[in-house]
């Protein structure tokens, strides 16, 4: 499955509809679904009542790291195998099943200890359980960081060619908790391959306002599936669904709900998303002039003929370098040169320091995808090295390189 028709109504919220029907809080929810299935068989039927196209199956929390809190660590294949078949038995062929992969809380250095490969092998291991489990798409939610998002889309894609859908959580001003803006991770999803970019985990308004943020830059369809509070809070169905226009106004095109959205809510989004005339909504006009790169927490914007000043090579002094270049820095970029092997494990240490957008040069392909693998951004190539052109090809596919 290449494409997904839309606009699409996604479910809502399963934890808090399953704390809703007795699940108590602190458990782990994939042991606790598999040891009452019948209760999440009652909230997802609801759902499909409700005029929902796509379930998420229960496996937010079912990688290596999250089962291994209740003791099954060693059980990632089982347990995404049974979480998505009471899924797909609830949903009965009527709607699309897909595997949900969400955070683990790992960081790279210097801010974690975990290795950006740590990352892909954990997320590789339940995306490979979850396409063996037949879902119709990933659903790649709630992220707060670039590396956790880019290894689970990396993932994603080596294992299958569905559909990955990613969003992101955020605060008004569009950060995440870690700090990464909200359109620096559109435009670094994008470019890795996403089929959809959204907010999910979010309030309701914020919701609009950042969606409004990304439209102008966004190439693929936007995803709205706001927090609606814990349920009978502060947010009824007739309130979320009286957003669903503004969201659709903005380049939503796949609706759902989060935290406290029950099956009333997203029959209220279905009815409101139905009375909607998408085709009223002019087209996004993008400037073929203005380029969006991003580092690991901020847009960027260059033009095609970007100064990128003095090419910065890897030393011990790479940290000090990335920061004067980017106090002098005429246009808001720098090119730092990757030359050999030992310049990865420096320009690994100190990535998180660019801020400017970044032209990544190597005349040695392998060290030129292994520097992109690291970078924690979406980075562009000026055009001054000799390689093929068919591995730049590649390497826009698979990480979003910009090819001047």
């Amino acid at each position: 499955m290449d494409t997904i028709p839309l606009p699409v109504v996604m479910d809502g919220a399963t934890g808090t509809e399953l704390m809703a029907r007795g699940m108590p809080q602190g458990v782990s929810t994939e042991q606790w679904v598999l040891d009452h299935p019948e209760v999440l068989l009652e909230v997802q039927r609801a759902y499909v009542r409700s005029g929902s196209q796509v379930l998420l199956a229960p496996t937010f929390g079912a990688n290596r790291v999250g089962l291994s809190r209740c003791g099954a660590f060693h059980q990632v294949a089982d347990y995404n195998r049974r979480l998505v078949e009471l899924t797909q038995q609830a949903a009965e062929g009527k709607c699309l099943v897909a595997g949900d992969l969400a955070p683990m809380g790992l960081s790279l250095p210097p801010f974690g200890e975990s290795g950006f490969e740590e990352l892909v092998a954990v997320y590789t291991e339940q995306a490979a359980a979850l396409a063996a489990a037949g879902v119709d798409l990933f659903v790649v939610e709630t992220m707060t960081t670039m590396a956790e998002a880019r290894a689970a889309v990396l993932a994603c894609r080596s294992v299958s060619d569905r559909p990955v859908w990613v969003s992101f959580t955020c605060d008004e001003e569009g950060r995440t908790p870690t700090g990464t803006d909200v359109l620096a991770a559109m435009i670094v999803m994008q470019g890795m391959g996403a089929a959809a970019f959204g907010l999910n985990c979010t309030d309701p308004a914020v919701t609009a306002q950042q969606l409004e943020r990304l439209t102008p830059y966004a190439a693929i369809p936007l995803i709205a599936k706001p927090n609606a509070g814990l349920p009978g809070a502060y947010c009824t169905p007739a309130e979320l669904a009286a957003q669903a226009p503004a969201y659709a106004r903005a380049g939503a095109r796949i609706f759902g709900g989060c935290c406290g959205a029950g099956p009333d809510h997203l029959a209220a989004v279905k009815a409101a998303v139905e009375g909607i005339d998408f085709s009223a909504f002019p087209p996004v006009e993008h400037d073929p002039d203005v380029i969006p790169c991003a580092s690991e927490k901020e847009a960027r914007f260059i033009t095609p003929d970007v100064d990128v000043g003095e090419t910065i090579e890897c030393t011990p002094d790479l940290l000090e370098d990335i920061l004067m270049a980017e106090e002098v820095s005429p246009q808001g970029a720098l090119k730092i040169a990757v030359l050999e092997e030992d310049d990865l494990d420096i320009f690994s240490e100190n990535q998180y320091a660019v801020k400017d957008a970044l032209c990544l040069f190597s005349d040695v392909p392998e060290l030129l995808e292994k520097a992109l693998r690291i970078y924690q951004g979406r980075a562009f190539w000026d055009g001054t090295g000799d390689l093929e052109e068919d591995f730049l090809r590649n390497m826009a596919d698979k990480y979003g390189l910009i090819l001047l």
